[in-house]
């Protein structure tokens, strides 16, 4: 296994790297600390800083894709949702225009610079504006490979980075922008998350209840819009209970995203993993105020248990193999 890396880290590689290939890629940072004009050696003159300006780069950025060229956007997550929304919904979205607004600090990680930091409405507001593709990856190898795949995607994008460095997601495919990814097969329960902490989560919870019988599958929905309906109505249809995990107010993220679609094709009994309506109260580090609201495999799993759950959500995946065929 790699060794831990945080998602920001990875996206400024891949970033680094598609500016010395790529001569129409732009890079807009906002302060964040993340780059200085050095780090892109001949394509330094398409490095701009324009400081804490959000709404400034992001008008910018819209001004220099409709004439042709890529930008992609670096900045807080905390600030790209609220203080620069109305220049990302008129200039970016509505224009359609492939800017690639790139985050970093999402959820908790800002950590102990409080709710002025913490990102927990982002994802509810860029995966309702139209045109918007919104992307969390689960880890830095996804990062990269979204980075490059979002050289050919139409339209604008919202990529939505950690701070910290964390473990590589073991999966036997690669991620894909608009594919839903499958970790772990189940029974009757269905874990749905998006980001690393979340994933992370999303799986200890898996194996903690497969070592008591309950077979939890686990989905990776790194992309929030377009939400991969077909393969999450897929999924659910067995599942007698549906879990969201994300690193976000529970209102309008991803638990929003999956319980407007099931509601529509597979209505199912829903628990939402998050951060409840109300603003962080207490100081702490992201590891800290993930466990203070639930949002990590012990309390997933202690939430799965304490669920109604079928006698099918208490066999392992050979149990139910035999038991259906047997009844063939």
């Amino acid at each position: 296994m790699s060794e831990p890396q945080a998602t920001r880290q990875a996206y400024r590689e891949a970033l680094v790297e598609a500016m010395a290939l790529h001569d129409r890629v732009v890079c807009i940072d906002t302060d964040t600390g993340l780059f200085t004009d050095a780090d892109f050696g001949p394509a330094a003159r398409r490095y701009m800083n324009v400081g804490i300006a959000e709404q400034h780069a992001m008008s910018m950025a819209a001004g220099l894709a409709l004439d042709g060229w890529m930008p992609f956007v670096t900045t807080f997550a905390a600030f790209a949702g609220t203080r620069a929304s109305e220049a990302v919904k008129i200039d970016i979205a509505y224009n359609a225009v492939p800017v690639r607004i790139t985050v970093t600090h999402g959820g908790f990680s800002a950590e102990q610079l409080g709710p002025t930091h913490h990102a927990l409405a982002d994802l509810a507001i860029m995966r309702t504006l139209p045109n918007m593709t919104v992307v969390v990856p689960a880890d830095a190898q996804a990062t990269r490979s979204f980075v490059q795949q979002s050289l050919t995607l139409p339209g604008p994008m919202y990529l939505r980075l950690g701070r910290k460095p964390t473990e590589s997601v073991p999966t036997a495919e690669p991620p894909r922008i608009g594919q839903i990814q499958r970790l772990r097969e189940g029974g009757e329960v269905l874990i749905a998350a998006c980001g690393p902490h979340p994933v992370t989560a999303a799986l200890a919870a898996a194996d903690e209840l497969a070592a008591e019988g309950i077979a939890a599958g686990v989905l990776n929905v790194h992309t929030l819009a377009p939400l991969d309906i077909p393969a999450l109505v897929t999924a659910a249809r067995p599942a007698g209970l549906v879990v969201t995990v994300e690193e976000h107010w529970i209102s309008g993220g991803l638990g929003g995203a999956v319980a407007e679609a099931l509601g529509r094709h597979a209505p199912r009994p829903l628990i939402t993993v998050g951060v409840p309506g109300a603003f962080v109260d207490v100081a702490g580090g992201q590891s800290h105020l993930a466990r203070r609201y639930g949002i990590d495999g012990p309390a997933i799993a202690a939430r799965i248990r304490q669920a109604p759950l079928g006698e099918a959500a208490r066999k392992c995946p050979a149990q139910r193999r035999n038991d259906a065929a047997l009844m063939s």
